[in-house]
């Protein structure tokens, strides 16, 4: 059963991401008067499919871990003497068709719709549920801690880790991961004074929560829309460091996973509720949307930037060596693929 309860969770949760990712390039696409010629959840043959009116090929895949849309001429993007070559009514809907500002709305409106899903869940979840957060509010110093050493008193409030706004002791306790590679630098409210203090990297800073200091919050609407857009800013933020790190050796690559760690995290998330497995398509939906705007090949922050280097220098990229570096990027993320899944097979049978 809860092999079958993490499967459902798994595809419930790639499902959606997914496919507003994909919506995102659809829509903007259908809008730039580019043809879509098929919009597929999974891969491999399809179990259900239809073409709609403008005749797009729609389809559920017998594989469902990701997704693609097929955008007519996207494939030739740098072959454009292949595209000049065509006859003028087989360049009506072409992606090159398009100028250059559409082709970019096209390739970034997919991560654009995954942060606005992230957005709109945080948004709905600090509207509608109601919370008892736990106040940044120190009780207890741990003796010849890291903490103890600085200066820090139980009664301090942290207000601030590294230029980051702390509110509620969650935030504390992710920044304090964030600050695992250096010093960080800590602004504690004390009484009417504010005081900085460094505190060196360690397994623990030696903090330990006020219990009693805990806060009701229930966010209106213009509230909980600020509340959810700063979430999403923090976990993307969150996010990125972690990359920094690992790419800097700070923090070890075992840590990353594959689509096993989400299906996990996705079957626990279930098991506790809708609520919490909306957190999770909201987290997700964040990771990929951070994931696909780095400067990669074959990613979209990766086309987003040669569309950013056509335009500064008026030259069009192609060619052969466009080629190869397009290969070279398939070849890094078959990399990571497989160090993720490695990481993942490792941890689960204890290798």
């Amino acid at each position: 059963m809860h092999t079958i309860t993490t499967i459902i969770a798994l595809l419930i949760v790639l499902g959606v991401v997914v496919f507003i990712h994909e919506l995102g390039h659809f829509l903007a696409a259908r809008w730039a008067g580019v043809r879509v010629d098929a919009f597929s959840i999974g891969f491999g043959p399809a179990i259900v499919k239809w073409h709609d009116k403008r005749g797009t090929l729609w389809k559920i895949a017998c594989l469902p871990l990701g997704g693609y849309v097929s955008i007519y001429g996207q494939e030739d993007m740098f072959n454009r003497k292949k595209y000049k070559d065509l006859p003028k009514d087989k360049k009506v809907g072409h992606y090159l068709s398009a100028p250059a500002w559409k082709q970019f709305i096209i390739i970034g409106a997919g991560v654009f719709m995954n942060f606005i899903l992230a957005w709109v869940i945080y948004s709905g979840i600090f509207m509608f549920k109601p919370r008892t957060v736990q106040l940044p509010v120190i009780g207890q110093v741990i003796q010849e801690s890291v903490a103890f050493k600085a200066g820090i008193k139980p009664g301090d409030i942290i207000v601030q880790i590294d230029n980051e706004k702390i509110t509620n002791w969650g935030e504390l306790v992710i920044a304090k991961r964030l600050a695992d590679a250096h010093d960080a630098n800590v602004m504690i409210a004390r009484g009417d004074k504010l005081i900085s203090v460094e505190l060196a990297p360690a397994a623990r800073w030696g903090l330990v929560a006020d219990a009693g200091k805990t806060e009701f919050r229930k966010s209106g609407f213009f509230g909980a829309i600020y509340s959810g857009a700063r979430e999403t800013y923090y976990q993307s933020k969150t996010l990125l460091t972690v990359l920094k790190q690992i790419v800097t050796g700070d923090r070890s690559a075992k840590q990353l996973g594959s689509f096993i760690t989400i299906a996990e995290v996705s079957g626990q998330a279930l098991a506790n509720g809708f609520l919490a497995l909306l957190t999770i398509i909201a987290l997700l939906s964040v990771n990929l949307g951070v994931i696909n705007l780095l400067p990669l090949p074959v990613l979209d922050g990766g086309y987003l930037l040669i569309l950013i280097i056509e335009g500064a220098t008026g030259k069009k990229l192609g060619g052969r060596g466009m080629e190869i570096v397009i290969i070279c990027g398939w070849i890094f993320l078959a990399f990571v693929f497989a160090l993720t899944m490695w990481n993942d097979l490792a941890r689960v049978f204890g290798l």
